[in-house]
């Protein structure tokens, strides 16, 4: 007898096929003879994305090298601050280019595989300037990534640039600055109160910094200790020679805080300021010999170097 319906009324077999191949909802339901495999696409709800474009896959590349750039500019120099072992940073999602079309193929086999499966995995940032990452780059890319070096370059000598600056101000000195490599501080705080050239029908070689006796007076730059001790007029004086063979003159000191031969750097406190010798009051005379020990204007020479009074 053929088989009935709910309602009692004989089904076809047409109406059997369909049956056993329909869900009430209208998807197909399994098989036990099904040869084909289910397809993604037809089960309901669920969609495919779509694969990214083959540009949006270069561009990933980019992304992991500015990635780069940003910590080695941005982190580096906190993460040494801190620790004498070497860091390296981890990242929770560091792109891969694909560029090619199978590449394109298979993320959209598997998304994941557009990120170099690394979702959610560690590794280690790619270095921007590496043959791996430039040879996945086309032209326009590879002159990005090269800026971005050169950025990334320019960080690490302005942050080297600001440690020195830190340096030679550390001891207490109100003004520093780099003159091509070399660093350069104001000898001492105080008023100007005398200058280079003629002056009470003689020539006044250096310039007068009025201040209280027990001043610090900071090394102008690096340099070595050549006279400390008493000389003819100053009362007690120092005297360094820089790197580049000039030499900077400190008289009148009150006090002074190094010996002939030491190493001193720029921002160091070598005297203090006093009123000794020649004096009509408290007062640092600086002088600067040049290397054949002619006497120049030591403001010019500052100004040179971008410091003033």
């Amino acid at each position: 007898m053929p088989p009935r319906a709910d309602h009692g009324h004989p089904v076809s077999r047409e109406g059997q096929v369909l049956a056993r191949h329909r869900s009430p909802s209208g998807a197909q339901a399994d098989d036990p003879g099904r040869t084909t495999p289910l397809r993604v696409t037809d089960v309901p709800g669920v969609h495919r994305l779509p694969a990214p474009p083959a540009a949006s896959l270069r561009g990933l590349a980019t992304m992991a090298a500015v990635a780069a750039g940003a910590v080695v500019a941005g982190g580096q120099t906190v993460a040494t601050t801190f620790t004498e072992e070497p860091v390296q940073t981890v990242s929770a999602l560091v792109p891969v280019a694909q560029s090619t079309d199978s590449g394109a193929e298979e993320a959209q086999a598997d998304p994941a595989a557009a990120f170099g499966g690394a979702i959610g995995g560690d590794q280690l940032l790619p270095d921007p300037l590496s043959l791996d990452v430039r040879d996945a780059l086309d032209a326009s890319e590879q002159v990005d990534v090269q800026s971005l070096a050169k950025a990334v370059d320019i960080g690490r000598e302005l942050t080297r640039q600001a440690a020195l600056i830190e340096s030679a101000l550390s001891h207490g000195a109100s003004q520093a600055n780099l003159y091509g490599d070399t660093t350069y501080v104001r000898p001492a705080d105080g008023n100007l109160t005398s200058v280079f050239g003629s002056r009470w029908g003689t020539t006044h070689q250096g310039i007068d910094v009025a201040g209280p006796i027990g001043t610090p007076i900071y090394a102008l730059t690096d340099g070595v200790v050549e006279e400390a001790g008493p000389a003819t007029g100053f009362g007690l004086w120092v005297v360094l020679r820089h790197t580049d063979g000039t030499q900077s003159v400190y008289g009148h000191v009150n006090r002074m805080f190094v010996d002939v031969g030491d190493e001193v750097e720029a921002g160091e406190e070598i005297a203090e300021i006093g009123n000794r010798g020649h004096s009509t009051g408290p007062h640092l005379h600086l002088e600067i010999w040049t290397a054949d020990g002619s006497k120049i204007n030591p403001l010019t020479w500052m100004r040179k170097r971008g410091l003033d009074y």
